[in-house]
């Protein structure tokens, strides 16, 4: 995937969460604050970014600025997506189905969050194994990554996107082993 440069672009930064950890020292505890933050300009570039430091807004602003430097564009094919897919990350598994016209986003905390960014209207999903926010954000944004347009996957087969959809499938020889 291309990177992009934020430059010139109008980007919504939303907080995905942020968390506090604390560390304990001889006088008392140290608290640090960790952020997630997704930018997207509801148009297909999205970039997500996590942030540390001992301030929230700190942390935010971190987050913010990693997430710029991780911009991609993102395929959205009549406010949905071409095609059904899962994003892998860690344990984090997260399954996303296209939706017809009228849906919405069907997603539940981080997933929805990177999917409002980055501009879908209607899409389904569902999050699979762990419930890190962090490895679901990572995961929704592999699935996202790894989504390819026809263009794409002719060049791939080495075919025009024509003869790609123009060719019938080859009937294939039944067994009689499969007649029963």
């Amino acid at each position: 995937m291309l990177k992009i440069d934020p430059k010139g672009l109008e980007l919504n930064e939303t907080v995905i969460f942020v968390n506090r950890v604390s560390k304990v020292v001889k006088g008392g505890r140290r608290f640090g604050f960790s952020a997630m933050v997704v930018v997207g300009n509801g148009e297909g570039i999205i970039g997500t970014g996590y942030g540390k430091a001992k301030d929230v807004s700190e942390a935010i602003k971190k987050g913010v600025a990693r997430a710029k430097k991780s911009l991609i564009k993102v395929i959205i094919k009549k406010g949905t997506i071409p095609y059904a897919i899962t994003g892998r990350f860690g344990a984090a598994q997260v399954f996303m189905k296209p939706a017809s016209p009228g849906t919405g986003v069907i997603a539940g905390g981080s997933v929805r969050a990177i999917l409002e960014a980055a501009g879908y209207q209607d899409i389904l999903t569902k999050s699979l194994g762990s419930d890190n926010n962090l490895n679901i954000t990572k995961a929704t944004m592999n699935g996202l990554m790894n989504l390819k347009n026809a263009k794409d996957i002719a060049k791939l087969r080495g075919k025009s996107v024509v003869e790609m959809y123009s060719q019938p499938l080859q009937p294939r020889e039944v067994t009689s082993n499969e007649v029963k």
